[in-house]
């Protein structure tokens, strides 16, 4: 007995002197760099200079700044204070990703108030909740196990399921490995028009759209959906026999009319083409009610940012020493 009592306590001395394990890495994705051509203010954030087009101007603000206006724009500001943290965290990482690969199409501007070029924007929306959100979120960004940003894409309503960037969006290049199929657990609360939408197009207005996606066709006889992506979103619409990519014909037609490809009807009289579906928005990343209902049922902001992607993390690219908005 002595015998093992003296090994025993000769295991713990031999293990209290052995070198620690070392600890796991609390955060083992890679940081992307932030681009070399922006300057940073005293808290390290990156400076903008950002082309105001209500003012036909080109201003300077740090990003949080930037993002205070975008939140405002892009989401109701009486929302759950988490939901608005989640579309922070989007808008951020949207920016930061943006002035890191190309220019403003706005000369001496790095990106701009333009929703046709970047996000929307609306300085007279920020109220107190919209800045506490950007501010509890700031320098938070989403990022790849390599480090490089992802594209944060988001929408209103996913009718139910969510979409691959190549049926959504038409994406040319290879699926990014984040995006995904899956519930879009938007909340009940989500006003009908969000929900599902009906429209309807004359003969000659369909057919210029068509064309202006591309097809050359001269008349409208049969129209029919031909393929769909794993969503059960329309890919290709055929027109005549001619095929049409219907994200592109959706932007052609309107994106506020023709409110997604997530089609329930498609009908042609030989007068008017009717169109019926469900959701509001291109359907990838993260649905805005789908957003409303995890926060309404307790999420954070993060877990729902990350929540409809795959794979990816939160980065903390700068601290939050007091979030700007010196312009708003």
């Amino acid at each position: 007995m002595k015998r093992f009592a003296s090994y025993l306590i000769l295991c713990l001395l031999l293990g209290a002197c052995a070198a620690p394990e070392a600890a796991p890495d609390p955060h083992p994705y890679n940081l992307p760099t932030l681009p070399p051509h922006l300057n940073l203010d005293e808290g390290g954030r990156p400076l903008l200079a950002v082309y105001v087009a209500e003012e036909n101007i080109v201003r300077e603000m740090d990003v949080e700044t930037y993002v205070t206006g975008v939140v405002a724009g892009e989401i109701p500001n009486d929302w759950p204070l988490e939901a608005l943290k989640a579309q922070a965290i989007l808008a951020r990482t949207f920016v930061m990703r943006f002035v890191s690969e190309r220019k403003s199409r706005y000369e001496g501007a790095d990106i701009s108030t333009d929703i046709a070029e970047a996000q929307a924007y609306n300085r007279g929306r920020i109220n107190d909740r919209v800045r506490q959100a950007v501010r509890e979120t700031a320098g938070q960004v989403l990022v790849t196990p390599s480090g490089s940003l992802p594209y944060t894409w988001f929408h209103a309503h996913a009718g139910g399921i969510t979409a691959l960037a190549k049926e959504g969006l038409d994406w040319q290049e290879a699926e990014p490995a984040y995006t995904k199929v899956g519930p879009g657990l938007e909340s009940d609360a989500a006003p009908a028009s969000a929900k599902a939408w009906k429209a309807a197009f004359s003969r000659k207005d369909f057919l210029a759209a068509c064309r202006r996606a591309g097809a050359k066709l001269e008349t409208i006889t049969d129209v029919a959906i031909t393929e769909k992506g794993p969503s059960g979103r329309a890919v290709i619409l055929t027109v005549d026999g001619v095929a049409i990519n219907a994200a592109r014909l959706r932007l052609e037609l309107g994106s506020t009319v023709m409110r997604s490809t997530l089609l329930t009807e498609l009908e042609y009289d030989g007068q008017t083409i009717t169109m019926a579906g469900k959701g509001y928005g291109h359907g990838v990343g993260m649905p805005q009610w789908g957003a409303y209902a995890l926060a309404m049922d307790g999420k954070t902001g993060i877990e729902i940012a990350l929540h409809y992607y795959d794979g990816l993390e939160v980065a903390q690219l700068w601290d939050d020493a007091a979030a700007g908005d010196q312009s708003l």
